[in-house]
């Protein structure tokens, strides 16, 4: 195959250097951070592709895409890699399509929707919105590397999320354009409840190369670190925050001691024992916020204005999966699980967790706001791994008591707990790539058409 492909590349792409067949480029761009989990570090450790392509319209995509699946040769999309599933790393070797200098923002309209190429990271976009007046509905804590294309395949929701809800709700995601997988590759625009074919397939099933995203109005942001001697009085304040309509807040993540001690460039902040909840709140409601934390028990340990990503401390660089990083570097035994409690019963499900596991798992708490409008206790627990057996009781036991947990140690849409239940994301495979050569494995469900290359 690499020959081949080499010989065709200078009639597939303007410019022969975007295809790279170094093996140490190669082993780099194949990699996501898959080694969060231990179980998908051993499972996926010395997968790779045989080459790397860039390409920079859709173009090149389709000449791509037409040689790749006349000569069926897998092609796995990537963002920027900083996925923690493996999404991005191809196990049947093919071509990696990295798509990072497809990254033009071309506009941002009036009513708030950035028009742009899957390559923009996600830090640049929050920067050029906000000078519009404009910032992102959520974002992961990767935002500064993270690029929309890649968000959009593989991730879910982060801050922002307890104020506007998930990616995949109320229609944050306008429009998609895509590029399907066939004999004659097609530009498909996927407008409204049809961007739900794609979202979150990890590439398998339609190569991205435009998207319209809304936006949200641009809030004068504050940071702030409230500390409580114990980790029941953190938890009730801040889900008090998080569904208290009258608080304008970005960001609600509370910590369980000792986690918060893994924050090693914190310490001037992070109180010896406490237990941590980090916010991101309105500038102009700083002050009575404060009031509010003091009089519920808390100490307030950090407050200061929030100027964007270059801020420090940047308080969210310590939440979501970020959290589990630090957790990491702390002690490699570290891995996590992706949770969201039941609002009702949360406390009895926290109680059963602690009484079976004890410190093996640690709570880390977040809230975002559900497709109706309930605010939900999610959580990405860190979990101290001791044996797979264990990890997987773990995960029966949450299910068992009716946590749900995504779970992120499995290398495939299906399992990793977001699957489409009525099968929309499997119908669009079917449609947009009958051989099954996009990210191929990574939806066990779908099996390849073994005649006829042509679409329905």
């Amino acid at each position: 195959m690499p020959d081949a492909l080499a010989n065709a590349i200078p009639n597939l792409i303007s410019d022969p250097q975007r295809y790279i067949a170094a093996p140490a480029i190669i082993e780099r761009l194949s990699k996501d951070f898959y080694w969060y989990s231990p179980i998908l570090k051993r499972q996926l450790d010395g997968k790779h592709a045989d080459a790397v392509i860039q390409p920079i319209d859709v173009g090149e995509i389709r000449n791509l895409l037409r040689f790749c699946f006349a000569h069926d040769i897998p092609v796995t999309p990537r963002g920027a890699g900083t996925g923690n599933y493996g999404q991005a790393i191809p196990l049947n070797g093919g071509i990696v399509l990295d798509l990072s200098r497809m990254d033009d923002i071309e506009a941002i309209t009036s009513d708030g929707v950035a028009i742009c190429q899957p390559g923009v990271r996600l830090g640049a976009l929050e920067t050029r919105a906000r000078a519009q007046g404009w910032e992102l509905r959520c974002y992961p804590s990767t935002i500064v590397k993270a690029s929309i294309g890649g968000f959009l395949g593989g991730g879910s929701g982060g801050i922002g999320s307890v104020l506007n809800g998930n990616l995949r709700d109320y229609q944050t995601v306008r429009a998609l354009e895509i590029v399907t997988m066939e004999q004659e590759p097609q530009v498909q625009l996927l407008e409204g409840q049809a961007v739900h074919d794609v979202l979150h397939a990890w590439g398998t099933n339609g190569i991205i190369t435009k998207i319209w995203l809304a936006l949200a109005p641009e809030v004068d942001w504050a940071q702030c670190s409230v500390a409580f001697d114990t980790f029941a009085k953190a938890y009730d304040f801040s889900e008090h925050i998080a569904n208290a309509p009258e608080w304008t807040k970005r960001l609600v993540t509370t910590f369980e001691w000792p986690i918060p001690s893994y924050f090693g460039s914190l310490k001037s902040i992070v109180p010896s024992g406490t237990h941590l909840i980090f916010f991101l709140i309105a500038q102009e409601q700083l002050a009575a916020f404060e009031q509010l934390s003091q009089a519920a028990g808390g100490a307030i340990t950090y407050s200061g204005a929030y100027k964007g990503l270059s801020t420090r401390p940047l308080l969210s660089d310590y939440t979501w999966n970020h959290t589990t990083l630090w957790a990491i570097k702390h002690d490699a035994a570290y891995t996590y699980l992706q949770c969201a409690f039941d609002p009702d019963r949360v406390r009895d499900q926290m109680r059963q967790l602690r009484e079976r596991y004890g410190n093996e798992m640690l709570f880390h708490m977040e809230f975002w706001k559900n497709a109706v409008g309930r605010m939900i206790p999610g959580a990405l627990p860190l979990v101290y791994f001791t044996t797979e057996e264990r990890l997987n009781d773990m995960i029966r036991f949450c299910r068992a008591i009716g946590v749900f947990v995504a779970n992120p140690h499995v290398n495939n849409v299906e399992a990793g707990g977001r699957y489409r239940e009525d099968n929309v994301q499997l119908a669009a495979k079917r449609r947009y790539d009958p051989k099954g050569l996009l990210n191929p494995g990574k939806m066990l469900s779908f099996q390849p058409q073994t005649e006829g290359a042509a679409r329905p």
